[in-house]
């Protein structure tokens, strides 16, 4: 479909591009995933690149320097309706500062959230902060020209955004949760992405036709796997919703033809 091509080739140019702005850059971090016994991971990347995976319903956890540029990863598959919440706790002696998290989807297009209070500000001398952002419902297909959100890997920024010079550098920790609403067939559209848009699907799809070595895929996906994007509930209710209108046809035949011929009416020779 043009749609996939489109979407492809520009995650591929995302892929082999450049390093990220040089608030997101930092050569020296390296990316890390969740541990393979199951628990959140305790550290954040610094950019997209090195940003730390984590699954949906963990909490994780990161100690960072207020300025930092903290990232996380998750999985969003169609039909579900992210909710990202984040605590920032602060150091016990500060001035007022502005927190922000921002998400970004597997084309690193920033999304809006729906509602939720993404950007907050710590009076001077609060312990923590709270941020919270519901993005709007993941579909299963898009226009190339919407910036709808797609079936993928998803990113979180957090960081500061506005505070004084002398709380610059202080020790914070931070808390980041992902949670999902299931939507369901309410937002089912026709159509799905050939694959979804994950670190390194183009660059495989390329490697695939050339017979070289195969680029090595995001680790993330839903426990039971991307979605193929065609089934859901809505089919279930066109279904009962068709056998409905055949009852109420056999019914209103048989309220309308009668009981068979009129006695008034003489026999035939």
């Amino acid at each position: 479909m043009r749609i996939t091509r489109v979407l492809g080739a520009a995650l591929l140019a995302l892929g082999l591009a450049a390093g990220p702005a040089a608030a997101d850059s930092s050569p020296t971090a390296s990316p890390s995933s969740p541990t393979d016994d199951g628990k959140a991971p305790t550290q954040a990347g610094t950019s997209f690149r090195t940003a730390t995976e984590i699954e949906q319903g963990q909490q994780a956890t990161a100690s960072a320097s207020t300025g930092d540029y903290l990232y996380w990863s998750f999985p969003a598959d169609a039909g579900q309706r992210p909710t990202v919440k984040a605590t920032v706790k602060l150091p016990e002696t500060h001035g007022a500062q502005t927190w922000q998290i921002d998400v970004y989807d597997g084309l690193r297009r920033r999304q809006s959230c729906q509602y939720g209070a993404a950007t907050r500000t710590a009076a001077q001398g609060a312990s923590s902060v709270e941020l919270a952002c519901v993005l709007r419902t993941v579909r299963a297909w898009s226009e190339a020209w919407a910036n709808d959100p797609l079936p993928g890997t998803y990113y979180v920024r957090l960081t500061v955004v506005n505070l004084g010079s002398s709380d610059l550098g202080q020790p914070v920790s931070a808390e980041v949760r992902v949670d999902s609403k299931d939507i369901g067939g309410a937002a089912a559209v026709d159509g799905s992405l050939a694959e979804p848009l994950v670190p390194g699907v183009a660059v495989k799809s390329q490697a695939k036709e050339d017979d070289s070595k195969a680029a090595v895929l995001s680790s993330l996906e839903p426990d039971d796997g991307w979605s193929s994007g065609w089934w859901s509930d809505r089919w279930v209710w066109t279904a009962v919703g068709g056998l409905l209108a055949a009852l109420a046809g056999i019914g209103g035949y048989a309220l309308t033809r009668g009981s068979g011929r009129p006695s008034r009416v003489p026999p035939s020779a």
